[in-house]
């Protein structure tokens, strides 16, 4: 992954900096502190842009602008930002396979860092998981939903189900940018505005506040996380969340009770809900002919 080359001379550029402060201040420089901070926290504006293969027009004032909010907003949102460039580490692996399957650009796996930090986050509206599916729209695109199971939790499936509603939204709306912000306004939304603006273009349309930053956020997420030296994050390989291997166990029959499950596969109740957050209760009941396969870690517990 390109975002991650950039780690292994990060250590290099920290000593490297460090001289050059100690030079400077040996040389009795004019240089004041401001300054240098000032200097460092500069964060530069791409010459050029584009999302999925579609080339952004930052000759358009609004355009170059909405953009420099969203580089500025997230470079400056320390934690934040090193928290997903961390967890991306163990879901890019995850995601990108999946995303190449269903022939969607590699880009819209930023699309999930914005909507959920790489986390399976809960919205006020009810959408849950990495992906934010709503229960209606999770069922639509295959999801198992019910007191027992939601696959919303499943990153496999629910990354998977993501990248059907997003193949179906660029075919009707015609481009990927407008496919992915349709994910926040919905294709019929979306498409309303087209017709009524008479415009095809999401730079070209006057949308929702939420719906207009959308894709910006996308585009920011993707180039900090594509080169987060060139944005003041100075992270280390061994800072990264690592991908933690596993055995996959398949259940035919009903679990009564999964705290005894776990132990009986050398984990913990805690391990086991971690690694599969898709189980919903204390038990997990099976439909004659279904099959769940549950992931168990051996390493790191």
């Amino acid at each position: 992954m390109d975002w991650m080359k950039k780690a292994g001379v990060i250590a290099s550029v920290i000593v490297v900096g460090g001289a050059a402060i100690h030079t400077a201040t040996d040389n009795k420089t004019e240089k004041s502190v401001s300054q240098e901070t000032a200097a460092e926290f500069v964060y530069p504006f791409p010459a050029q842009a584009d999302f999925a293969g579609e080339a952004v027009p930052l000759n358009i004032i609004d355009v170059h602008e909405r953009l420099d909010r969203e580089l500025m907003v997230n470079a400056n949102l320390h934690a934040s930002t090193q928290l997903v460039i961390k967890r991306a580490y163990r879901a890019f692996p995850v995601i990108e396979p999946i995303l190449k399957k269903y022939g969607v650009p590699d880009d819209f796996k930023y699309l999930a860092v914005i909507e959920s930090g790489l986390v399976n986050a809960v919205s006020p509206a009810g959408a849950r998981g990495v992906w934010q599916f709503m229960p209606a729209t999770g069922r639509e695109y295959d999801l198992e939903i019910n007191d027992y199971v939601d696959e919303r939790y499943h990153l496999e499936k629910s990354t998977e189900a993501a990248c059907r509603y997003l193949v179906s939204a660029k075919a009707r709306l015609g481009s990927w940018t407008l496919a992915a912000a349709s994910y926040n306004g919905g294709v019929a939304g979306v498409s309303r505005q087209i017709d009524f603006q008479q415009a095809d273009n999401y730079y070209d349309l006057l949308l929702t506040e939420e719906t207009s930053r959308y894709v910006f956020r996308i585009l920011a997420l993707k180039e900090i996380m594509s080169d987060p030296l060139k944005y003041n994050f100075r992270l280390l390989p061994s800072d990264m969340y690592p991908v933690i291997p596993v055995r996959q166990v398949e259940v035919t029959s009903s679990i009564p009770d999964l705290a005894v499950f776990a132990k009986e596969q050398g984990i913990n109740y805690k391990v086991l809900k971690l690694h599969n957050p898709w189980m919903r209760d204390r038990k997990l009941d099976v439909k004659n002919g279904k099959t769940y396969t549950v992931d168990i870690p051996t390493e790191g517990y």
